[in-house]
């Protein structure tokens, strides 16, 4: 019997453009109470298509689209759902995927495998959740023996239960230092904002309420003008002077986010804009009871698999579930809690996290990021994950080079 020829080919995935819905509050009183998930989605996609006209529809080999709770309007095979309501052809496929708070970074690293193995050209990949009409772990039956065999510490199950802990871990990380921090992400999301950074990746929404309709065209969380005494007012909800509070780490959000990957080759053919390229991804796992260190280990591995190391890293976007993760990634890398290279434009202690959705906004900025500092040549997307988690991604950026021939 003969054996088919392989028809893949390695070759270059690249990041094309990404966008997202600002981010809103849940709950009743946030811009998106009334307006469904899967019209978060349509919107993201649609705008994406309205940017870049040069790519065909039909041209599109999936759309993968992630939600950490997958049911309501974020069910139904989120992907394909989207796909056609966003009026894409039949023939585009589309899958839901699940990583929670990673959801859309997998969905990326997923789809540009399969660029990358030469199965797809141009896929649409992102996340989407709407905290608001489905909080996580609504409807979630968790196996006892989590519990009763000590798989997990019962804290495993509650996120900011794993930030206190790591609080414990690292002693040296202390309440100062996490609201200092929180104070940073806004003052620099305000910057951002001011300068026109913010805008240039949003989408505005249409929503819907019953006060009539409006146009959410910024993102809803951000409190500019947040100081270190302000935060010091804040109770600590997950442990009597505890050091997690509402104001050194994210929100409960609603949002969406989407973004086109294709093949380099493929780009180069359509003639469609290339933001960056993926050099490679990570992902690891740790003791659910501390999974705000996962995205050290996740780097770690990748590192090693690249060949880089940290100081090759020019540019940092880190997913900011809460301050003390993030600090403890920088002190692990021995990386100053104030270094301009990291979330130069903020980050989700400022602007929200609607968990499955959060993974290309970090790669949209990136991107946007790379374009401003040609000087730059590799950059790094990482966040924490639910149930002992981290993933990474390095990203190369296309005009180092050519602004390393113009130096030279």
């Amino acid at each position: 019997m003969s054996v088919p020829a392989s028809t893949s080919s390695q070759r270059n995935v690249v990041f094309v453009d990404g966008i997202r819905t600002p981010f809103g509050k849940a709950g009743p009183k946030g811009i998106y109470a009334d307006t469904r998930a899967d019209d978060l989605v349509v919107k993201a996609i649609r705008e994406l298509l309205r940017k870049n006209p040069a790519l065909p529809p039909e041209r599109i080999d999936e759309v993968a689209i992630a939600a950490t709770t997958q049911t309501g309007d974020q069910g139904l095979t989120i992907g394909r759902t989207s796909a056609l309501l966003a009026g894409l052809p039949h023939s585009v496929p589309g899958f839901a995927i699940d990583r929670m708070c990673a959801g859309a970074m997998t969905s990326v690293t997923t789809t540009g495998s399969g660029i990358g193995f030469g199965q797809y050209d141009v896929v649409i990949a992102g996340g989407v959740e709407h905290m608001g009409r489905h909080p996580m772990g609504e409807g979630v039956d968790p196996n006892p023996r989590f519990l009763t065999d000590r798989l997990v510490d019962p804290s495993a199950l509650v996120m900011g239960n794993t930030a206190e802990n790591l609080h414990d871990r690292f002693p040296s990380i202390t309440k100062d230092r996490t609201d200092a921090y929180a104070v940073a992400s806004q003052n620099k999301y305000e910057a951002a904002k001011k300068a026109g950074f913010i805008a240039d990746t949003l989408v505005p929404v249409a929503t819907k309420s019953a006060a009539g309709w409006g146009l959410a065209t910024e993102d809803e969380p951000p409190r500019p003008g947040t100081t270190i005494d302000d935060l010091a007012k804040l109770k600590t909800p997950f442990r009597p002077a505890g050091r997690v509070t509402a104001g050194n780490a994210a929100g409960l959000n609603d949002g969406a986010t989407a973004a086109i990957l294709a093949g380099e080759d493929t780009a180069h053919e359509l003639g469609l804009n290339i933001g960056m390229r993926m050099v490679g991804f990570s992902f690891a796992g740790v003791d659910p009871a501390v999974m705000g260190i996962g995205p050290v280990p996740a780097t770690e591995k990748l590192l090693g698999r690249t060949g880089l190391s940290i100081s090759d890293i020019g540019l940092f976007e880190i997913n900011e579930a809460f301050a003390v993760q993030v600090l403890a990634f920088l002190e692990h890398y021995g990386i100053a809690d104030d270094d301009p290279r990291v979330n130069q434009w903020g980050g989700a202690i400022a602007c929200g996290h609607p968990l499955a959705s959060s993974g290309v906004r970090l790669m949209t900025q990136l991107s946007r990021q790379f374009a401003q500092r040609p000087d730059v040549r590799y950059g790094l997307t990482t966040m924490c994950i639910g149930l002992g988690m981290g993933g990474t991604v390095i990203w190369e950026n296309p005009i180092h080079s050519e602004y390393s021939g113009a130096k030279a």
